[in-house]
This record gives structure tokens, sequence and C-alpha cells, in this order.
């Protein structure tokens, strides 16, 4: 398994997520959403395993006119605020190759192999 974590320092699911897969001896890489956020490609890939980028927004955020913002500009416009606002999207995003989640999400991890 090849896992990756995004998500922050202080968010307690992404805490649990890490604890999922240490009580579990996987190895896991976890990138700091804060310091780094997503590449466009790796976005893509988890918006298409998740339903799109509407399901990778949290739409019950803090930032509500940001999240308005997301939700009314031109379609083509909205990934590139996404990604310029990673504090937007649903974490943790929990990787493994081509399988993703979003949030936390034990039940799924269970499965992987």
């Amino acid at each position: 398994m090849n896992i990756q974590i995004f998500g922050t320092k202080k968010c307690n699911d992404t805490k649990k997520a890490e604890r999922f897969f240490k009580e579990r001896g996987i190895k896991y890489q976890f990138i700091d959403m804060k310091e780094k956020g997503m590449s466009k490609g790796e976005f893509n890939s988890v918006a298409q395993a998740n339903g799109g980028l509407e399901n990778m927004v949290n739409w019950d955020g803090k930032d509500k006119d940001l999240l308005a913002l997301i939700k009314y500009i031109a379609d083509e416009d909205k990934l590139e605020k996404v990604l310029e606002n990673p504090q937007v999207i649903k974490i943790p995003v929990v990787r493994n190759g081509k399988q993703s989640t979003l949030g936390y999400q034990p039940d799924i991890w269970k499965g992987w192999n």
C-alpha cells in the first residue's frame, strides 16, 4: 500500500486517520494542506474517484464568502479557486494509488490491500 494522508495538524479527523494506519503498522506519507496543498493532478485524481469537484469541497466550512464564490463562479474557474484555497477541501483526503476517500472512512480503508 502506498498511503498518502492530506490534512492539517490540527484536524481531529486527520489525527484519527493517522492513528488508524499507525495502529495497523501501515506506513503513510502525511502532506500538510496548510504548507503544501495538492497538485492539480492529485486533486483531479481524487475528485474523479470521489464524484467530482463538488464532492471535494466542504460546503459547511467556515469561510462562507469564499464557498459562495466557488459555488457561483464559472465551472472552468472553480478548480483554480479551490486549489488556491485548500482550506475548503474536505479532509483528510486519504489516497491509496487510484483509490481515495474524503473524511474519516475507516470502514473503506479496512478493505484496501
